[in-house]
């Protein structure tokens, strides 16, 4: 992998790190929050997995490529979850995750 597609994914796994952050945050205050608790759960677990992407980039883990597969499929099991919701906190939030999964996929390729 060269340099240019690590930073790359780096990038795209911290902005969907913070925009799965802000669609937690702010689907805590919706008013239907118990509607809300599978995309919830699923900013968690996406930011998460981001960050430890992120972390295993950066040090050039050898499990780096088997981490941005799995950092890919939670990304589309969250963008997915945030696409049954109007809210524009989820709107935006799915879009990075689509964009974090296939930086991810390429990664893993």
């Amino acid at each position: 992998m060269s340099h240019e597609q690590f930073q790359s994914c780096i990038e795209e796994c911290i902005r969907c790190m913070q925009a799965c952050n802000h669609c937690y945050d702010a689907c805590l205050k919706e008013d239907h929050v118990a509607m809300m608790k599978e995309c919830i759960r699923l900013d968690r677990e996406c930011a998460d997995i981001c960050a430890f992407a992120v972390q295993a980039m950066s040090m050039n883990s050898s499990y780096a490529k088997e981490i941005c597969r799995i950092c890919a499929e939670v990304c589309e099991a969250c963008g997915n979850e945030c696409n049954k919701h109007e809210h524009e906190h989820c709107q935006r939030c799915a879009e990075a995750c689509f964009s974090c999964a296939k930086a991810c996929r390429a990664m893993a390729a």
